[in-house]
């Protein structure tokens, strides 16, 4: 008989995650920690952002700290992963609030002006 560990974070009742180590667990709760403050701090934007919107950018946000601190940090963008460089396990596991907005990703990205072609 097996016996194994597990480490689950509970937010509000609800169970989140379950990790084999603790360290990935404590990591987790952190991320959902900054997350909440994160989409706290939103919600005093200029912007109004639909419901769930804020939610989806903060935790999107937090998952990203290490980036967002760069930029904010430096004033530059590392480079980053392009879309075929994610791995696919990664995509899996996005969970996507069926209450946002229906703008999608792909809107998005060809109104960003960084991802524009040059014409020639």
């Amino acid at each position: 008989m097996a016996v194994e560990i597990k480490y689950v974070v509970v937010r509000e009742g609800q169970e989140k995650m379950s990790f084999a180590s603790k360290k990935d667990a404590d990591a987790y709760d952190k991320m959902l920690d900054l997350a909440e403050v994160l989409g706290e701090w939103l919600t005093h934007s200029p912007v109004t952002l639909e419901e769930g919107q804020a939610d989806v950018l903060a935790m999107w946000m937090a998952e990203n700290k290490d980036v967002l601190s760069t930029v904010l940090r430096s004033g530059k963008l590392p480079e980053l992963e392009t879309a075929d460089a994610v791995d696919e396990a990664q995509v899996d596991e996005v969970q996507v609030d069926e209450s946002v907005a229906e703008e999608t990703v792909d809107d998005k990205v060809a109104e960003h002006p960084r991802k524009r072609t040059k014409a020639a």
